[in-house]
């Protein structure tokens, strides 16, 4: 493959890891398998003053590039298209954490650091890193900020966003702005840092990461509980809140289909209650003090919620295996739901408070549409984003119930997320996929600064074109 840029990334990060033959399956393919793009090349950087001279080199050539971490998102958002003119420059070998100082509560990582990692090296250090989610053995921590990742701990500790402090970024001219202050206030201008997290790689690429570590708890106990109904799930919320505060640190709904495919597939799992309740909750509780205070105050939740009949049973993990195998059912619902075939997924965020008469009224619409359509919800509650999608009906051939059905089944849902004051994109961001129904769920005033920013920020429009914006 020739283009005259092709020599200066090779004189920049040397021959070896600038990538154009052979299999680029790994870095072409979105994880979802929905696009094979065709990159120019695949650049792999192994420092910022690299990755600095690939963006510059890109600036000079006008070459489009699509900051790549783990490739583990599910909205088409860094893969290159299928014209062969986009690089792909991949962080991976930005993998170093640069330091964590105890005192001050913080972590400085490399962008390309996989977030079990980061997890891991707070934990070595006596430390807690609280983002978790199902990708984290290979998804990255500069993925992350971009995408503005959730998971499972939201509801304690926040998004990605709450738990960056600083961020070091290559901008599209090729300059390194270097932002990696482990300050809690920085009152000075613009926030920068909060403008580049959640802008998926279209404004600047993300090298590196000052992060907030915490406490570990003194005891962390998780519980599986029935409940009769979406509405109980959210009343059972409003008591663990009650009984717990701040140590609530997980609050997880399935629907009992989802659970349903979760036994099927994966049968070593043993399921709890899923047979005879129509949800079922995954509550986790970290406790400053002791186990037995955790355990002690999760048995007082419990009893509470029996007694108000918005849990119809409920088991308390009684060994970290026990509590770790609750939560790979949980993590194993989309890994269920892509062996049972090809589905329509949803990644939205409601009112909490409006969540029941959501699912209530977008069910109905949907199994009036198409009859016999099966319905996968799950999702964090405790933070209002759900995860609300659309499996054919048995037996149906699944490649055609997306091809002519899934334009309308979107219509359906996020016509319903908009009346009950959601977004339709809680945690996965907008990528590609979304990126033309976006106009469609966001003011227009907010369109049109989003465009004056990309368009100040990025004139030749080489980051991540399309994404987001389309």
């Amino acid at each position: 493959m020739s283009h005259p840029v092709l020599d200066t990334f090779r004189s920049a990060i040397g021959a070896e890891h600038v990538l154009t033959e052979g299999d680029l399956s790994a870095w072409e393919q979105d994880w979802r398998q929905r696009m094979r793009g065709k990159a120019l090349a695949v650049l792999r950087p192994g420092s910022t003053a690299e990755a600095a001279a690939c963006v510059r080199a890109c600036a000079a050539h006008g070459v489009a590039i699509v900051p790549q971490g783990g490739n583990t998102g599910l909205v088409v958002g860094s893969v290159p298209d299928a014209s062969g003119r986009q690089v792909v420059l991949s962080t991976t070998r930005l993998n170093a954490v640069r330091g964590i100082d105890a005192a001050n509560l913080t972590m400085t990582a490399e962008a390309g650091c996989v977030l079990q990692n980061v997890q891991q090296a707070a934990r070595d250090a006596g430390l807690l890193f609280p983002l978790s989610l199902a990708a984290e053995g290979s998804c990255t921590i500069g993925g992350n900020l971009a995408a503005n990742a959730g998971g499972t701990q939201v509801l304690r500790y926040g998004n990605a966003r709450e738990l960056c402090l600083g961020l070091e970024v290559v901008t599209p001219q090729g300059d390194i702005w270097n932002g990696l202050t482990g300050l809690r206030k920085d009152n000075t201008g613009y926030d920068l840092r909060n403008l580049y997290i959640g802008s998926e790689g279209t404004l600047g690429l993300i090298t590196a990461a000052t992060l907030k570590l915490y406490p570990l708890p003194a005891a962390r106990l998780t519980a599986w509980a029935a409940v009769p109904s979406i509405a109980a799930a959210v009343d059972l919320l409003g008591l663990a809140q009650k009984f717990l505060g701040s140590s609530l640190t997980g609050f997880e709904a399935m629907c009992q289909f989802a659970l349903q495919l979760v036994d099927r597939h994966y049968p070593q799992l043993r399921v709890p209650l899923w047979q005879g309740s129509p949800w079922c909750v995954l509550l986790e509780n970290s406790d400053d003090e002791s186990e037995a205070h955790a355990r002690a105050r999760f048995e007082a939740l419990l009893e509470a919620a029996l007694e108000a009949g918005c849990v119809s049973d409920a088991v308390v993990a009684e060994s970290l295996a026990q509590a770790k195998n609750l939560w790979h059912i949980r993590e194993s619902v989309p890994l269920a739901q892509a062996a049972e075939g090809l589905n329509i997924k949803h990644d939205i965020s409601i009112p909490i408070s409006r969540i029941p008469e959501f699912v209530q009224a977008t069910d109905a619409l949907l199994t009036q549409a198409i009859p016999g359509v099966r319905l996968v919800d799950f999702g964090h509650l405790g933070d209002g984003n759900l995860h609300y999608n659309v499996q054919a009906p048995e037996g149906a051939d699944a490649a055609e119930f997306l091809r002519t059905q899934e334009e309308r089944i979107n219509d359906i849902v996020y016509g319903s997320v908009k009346a009950h004051g959601g977004s339709i994109s809680a945690e996965h961001g907008v990528g590609s996929l979304k990126a033309h129904t976006l106009p469609h769920y966001k003011p227009a005033v907010a369109l049109d600064l989003m465009r004056a920013i990309k368009g100040a920020l990025d004139p030749q429009n080489i980051m991540n074109p399309g994404r987001v914006l389309a």
